[in-house]
């Protein structure tokens, strides 16, 4: 089972992506990425990180458990390590990004998934 700790929920996820997932993981569910406050100190973002790696140890207990984790640098470094000492697989989508200017000078994005990549 892959579980999708990111910023980015399941609904929003395209076909392609979704698809890809089921393929490789067989089943995927959502975790919510934690909100991480700028000012927090290295110590609470240790804290936050283990509280996770709880809970997805809860989870691996019942199914083999692939992690897809995206989100604020930091939180995600630590909790990948504690999650690769336990033996735990993660992941990061990549994409292709199209950037496009508007009339007004605003810039959109659009992120076109390409594959999962280990973390290694």
């Amino acid at each position: 089972m892959l579980i999708n700790l990111s910023n980015h929920p399941l609904k929003y996820w395209t076909k392609k992506q979704y698809d890809s997932a089921i393929e490789l993981y067989e089943d995927v569910m959502d975790m919510e990425f934690p909100a991480i406050a700028p000012y927090a100190t290295e110590e609470e973002i240790k804290n936050l990180a283990n509280d996770f790696l709880q809970k997805i140890l809860e989870l691996n207990k019942q199914k083999n458990i692939v992690v897809h984790i995206m989100g604020e640098m930091t939180f995600s470094f630590c909790l990948i390590k504690l999650l690769q000492n336990e033996n735990i697989l993660c992941v990061a989508s990549t994409t292709e990004r199209n950037v496009y200017v508007e009339e007004n000078g605003n810039k959109v994005s659009q992120f076109n998934f390409v594959k999962f990549r280990k973390y290694e």
